[in-house]
């Protein structure tokens, strides 16, 4: 393990004309991103890298190849093989080694260690705690998923811009998903929703001040002076914990309470690996989404704090909180619409038409903020039936998070999501399937009732749909207008 790395740094005058026109258009952070670029003559910094991999063998060799690619290579990188069954250990050590690396920033020094704690009850969490025990005494632990591949100064814009301000306990890449290797309609389609789902996430959290909600573990930096002031605030013996289904978002809630800062880049960007069958993307976003909730109603799991109000989950709030507003609508609006066709009232009114109109001029408005937008997410945007399929599927996610919550039963999320991505497991089904008897249920309620309580539903229901209808429409108007100051996710 080596700790001698110690490159001159870049000066601004170094940075292409397109490079410095990329750092100018941000407003606001540019000025003094440049200033710190200027002032920092040499890396002072040690970055020690943490890649916790289960069953990666496709993907490992391209994360550690971009590793060693990187401007700003990081000191050591230790890859940290738990409960694998495939080849991911025979192909990851064919990049064990110390590597001598010539870079923008000069002659470079790094060493790659691959490590196989075998079955791990922990799962990520003990794998990530292993490795930060193996890089405590740097400076930085950077965190890198077994498949996320990060932008050829990703490491360097995250390091210029921690060592910048010793308040930062944390910073987050911004998180794409690259579509062009995607094979087949379905998966297309689904990976086309998520880049339009990370986009939204990123946006959202560099408007905020870039203040990063999640910090999350495919492609982050964190302090470990942060990390050492989160175990010692919350008696730990380690950084993670299992007290969360999202050992992430409980992190950054701890780096935030410990009194640092949980950033995003603007600049540094990394691409995931996307899921791209429904019942894998189904099992990580219930997981993700269950782990949220836990975190919004604490000590459900362990002794967790509560915090409801943490200012890193009131985003949560507020997306759980859209989620119910937009199932409600559509459920509603189904049923009234049946309703009145049923005894002949329904009656078209063109005002319908303005939220569908407002929602694609937001959808594209977002897809042409994606820095590298492809045709397909602009087609995913303007066309409203992909777009609101998607939706229809994210709110099935929404419905089983919360109904595995409320019923208490214990689920072990992890082992889900595992069995899913193996193509097993058809509980992905079963929202649908819910849907189709409630409204199954509810013609046959409505067959039922009288044509006066019939045409007394509409009259009330109709209204109450027109007014959170008309409430939704002008926050996407509000969405709409709000200037993105330059940003693009």
């Amino acid at each position: 393990m080596s700790t001698q790395f110690n490159p001159s740094q870049r000066s601004i005058e170094s940075f292409t004309e397109s490079e410095f026109g990329e750092l100018e258009h941000v407003t606001g952070f540019a000025d003094d991103f440049d200033a710190v670029l200027e002032s920092t003559t040499v890396h002072r910094s040690t970055i020690g890298c943490v890649i916790p991999a289960y069953n990666e063998e496709e993907s490992i060799a391209g994360v550690l190849t971009t590793l060693l690619a990187q401007s700003r290579v990081p000191d050591v990188i230790h890859v940290v093989v738990n409960n694998t069954t495939d080849q991911t250990v025979r192909v990851a050590s064919e990049f064990a080694g110390p590597h001598e690396i010539i870079t923008d920033l000069g002659e470079q020094f790094t060493e790659v260690f691959v490590h196989d704690i075998g079955k791990n009850p922990d799962k990520k969490v003990g794998a990530l705690n292993y490795g930060y025990s193996l890089v405590e005494g740097y400076d930085y632990l950077l965190g890198v998923d077994g498949d996320t591949l990060g932008d050829k100064r990703a490491v360097e814009y995250l390091e210029t811009e921690a060592v910048s301000d010793s308040r930062i306990g944390g910073i987050s890449a911004i998180y794409s998903i690259d579509p062009d290797p995607i094979k087949g309609t379905i998966a297309k389609f689904l990976i086309a929703g998520q880049r339009t789902q990370f986009a939204a996430f990123n946006l959202q959290n560099l408007l905020r001040g870039r203040n990063m909600a999640v910090l999350g573990g495919q492609f982050s930096i964190f302090s470990t002076t942060a990390l050492r002031a989160v175990m010692k605030a919350n008696h730990q013996r380690t950084p993670w914990v299992r007290d969360s289904e999202v050992e992430d978002s409980l992190l950054s809630l701890q780096i935030k309470s410990a009194g640092y800062l949980t950033k995003i880049s603007p600049y540094a960007r990394a691409d995931v690996g996307g899921m791209t069958t429904l019942r894998a993307y189904d099992a990580q976003q219930v997981k993700w989404t269950f782990g949220a909730i836990e975190l919004m109603w604490p000590g459900q799991r362990g002794d967790t704090k509560g915090q409801p109000f943490h200012p890193n989950l009131r985003l949560r709030w507020f997306e759980n909180f859209g989620m119910l507003t937009n199932l409600f609508v559509r459920i509603a609006f189904i049923t009234l619409l049946a309703g009145s066709l049923s005894i002949n009232a329904f009656v078209f009114s063109p005002w319908w038409l303005v939220p569908v109109a407002v929602a694609v001029l937001l959808n594209l408005r977002m897809a042409f903020s994606i820095k590298d937008h492809k045709n397909s997410d602009i087609l995913f945007a303007g066309l409203v039936f992909p777009a609101e399929i998607f939706m229809w599927i994210r709110l099935s996610h929404f419905l089983r998070s919360w109904f595995r919550f409320l019923s208490r039963k214990k689920v072990d999320n992890w082992a889900m999501q595992a069995k899913a991505e193996t193509g097993s497991g058809s509980g992905h089904w079963m929202p649908f399937i819910l849907l189709i008897v409630v409204i199954a249920g509810l013609a046959v309620v409505w067959m039922l009732l009288g044509p006066v309580t019939q045409s007394a539903i509409l009259w009330i229901g109709w209204p109450v749909v027109g007014v959170v209808t008309v409430i939704q429409t002008v926050m996407m108007m509000f969405k709409l207008l709000r200037r993105h100051q330059g940003y693009q996710v």
